[in-house]
């Protein structure tokens, strides 16, 4: 049975992005259409308001996901990304909003209300700030974290450890404490080889070979008195050895009679 929907399978974007432009006006500052995709970056203090356009004016009923980026190199070092859904077009657009590590974003939780958990993420992972937002608290790193781990100059150590300590009976956090030694790596093939001696690899160098032991004349056993077994051995060695006998058709054992066939039962016997 055939099901119609009053969305298209597939909608292209043509002239898309030109409509879009000529509605958000000054609230846009630059659009582009990069993979199939339309890119729109917004003035932040103005994002609430581009977005609203969007939901009301444009048919993009659903945010279904908000995105960091962080760009350490850039003065507006993040990104947020917001995706957006319109259910009645099939189609969506991506809308951008730059700011630092200090200048809040206007939050969207008053156009909806499922922005509050995709907030609280970006602000846990990059530390972002969302004015607005009242429950603006970390969502997946526990309680005292430090830092930030999305962002690019955050350690990949981290800066506090825990574990849980049989005197306190509690979790404990702790500042890093690497175990290792070495922390000098590098990256050459090891089919290559180091052109360097690795700590400990001076131990197991291999031993010298000991020089094979020189024959002058190789022994020979060119007759019976030089292998030293004897003459009685050596008169058993040499009578002939007399062929296996081979066994023929008449030597197998016969197969066994046929047993006669099992009476057939009538019929409602039981098996």
């Amino acid at each position: 049975m055939t099901v119609l929907h009053s969305a298209p399978r597939w909608t292209s974007n043509e002239g898309v992005k030109d409509a879009l432009v000529a509605a958000l006006g000054d609230m846009l500052v630059r659009a582009d259409e990069e993979h199939g995709e339309i890119l729109l970056t917004v003035v932040r203090e103005r994002a609430e308001d581009a977005m609203r356009s969007l939901r009301d004016d444009h048919e993009y009923q659903q945010l279904m996901d908000i995105a960091g980026v962080d760009y350490p190199e850039r003065a507006e070092r993040f990104e947020v990304c917001y995706c957006l859904l319109s259910v009645t077009k099939n189609h969506r657009v991506i809308v951008k909003v730059a700011t630092d590590e200090a200048t809040p974003v206007p939050t969207v939780t008053t156009l909806w209300p499922n922005a509050g958990w995709y907030e609280r993420e970006v602000y846990d992972m990059y530390g972002v700030l969302f004015a607005g937002n009242t429950d603006l608290r970390r969502i997946l790193t526990d309680y005292g974290f430090q830092g930030h781990p999305f962002r690019k100059d955050f350690p990949l150590t981290g800066y506090v450890e825990l574990r849980y300590s049989e005197e306190d009976k509690r979790v404990v956090y702790e500042p890093v404490q690497l175990a290792q030694d070495l922390r000098q790596f590098d990256f050459m093939s090891p089919w290559e080889g180091a052109d360097y001696v690795l700590p400990g690899d001076e131990k197991a160098a291999a031993p010298a070979a000991a020089p094979a032991p020189k024959v002058d004349t190789p022994k020979t056993t060119e007759k019976p008195a030089d292998t030293g077994a004897g003459a009685k051995a050596n008169a058993e060695a040499a009578k002939p050895v007399a062929d296996a006998p081979v066994a023929s058709k008449t030597d197998e054992p016969a197969a066994p009679e046929p047993t006669d066939d099992r009476p057939a039962k009538a019929d409602g016997e039981g098996a």
